[in-house]
C-alpha cells in the first residue's frame, strides 16, 4: 500500500483528491514485478493528466526510488495512457 499523500505530492494534487480520482479512473496505475536481481522489488507507476509518478518499492513497501515526468503539452505514451491495475 502506498500513502496517498506521497502519490499526491508527486502528481501535484491535494492528498484528499487521490482516492476519488483513482476511483473515477482519472488517476491510472500499473504495477510491475522486478526480475532477476530485482525480483524483490516492484515498480508502481501512477498517471494523471500530463504527469507520470513512478515508485520503486521493496516487498515490505519501503520506497527505494521515486521519479516524476511532466510531459507538458506532449501526450503521454499510448501504452500507459489507459492502463489501470
Amino acid at each position: 500500500m502506498v500513502d496517498a499523500a506521497l502519490v499526491a505530492g508527486l502528481l501535484d494534487l491535494p492528498a484528499d483528491d487521490v482516492q476519488s480520482l483513482m476511483r473515477h479512473g482519472q488517476i491510472t496505475s500499473t504495477c510491475e514485478k522486478g526480475l532477476n536481481e530485482h525480483e524483490d522489488r516492484f515498480r508502481l507507476s501512477f498517471f494523471y493528466r500530463n504527469r507520470r509518478a513512478r515508485l520503486s518499492v521493496s516487498k515490505q513497501g519501503e520506497v527505494l526510488q521515486r521519479s516524476v515526468v511532466d510531459y507538458g503539452t506532449r501526450p503521454r505514451p499510448c501504452a500507459r495512457r489507459d492502463s489501470n491495475v
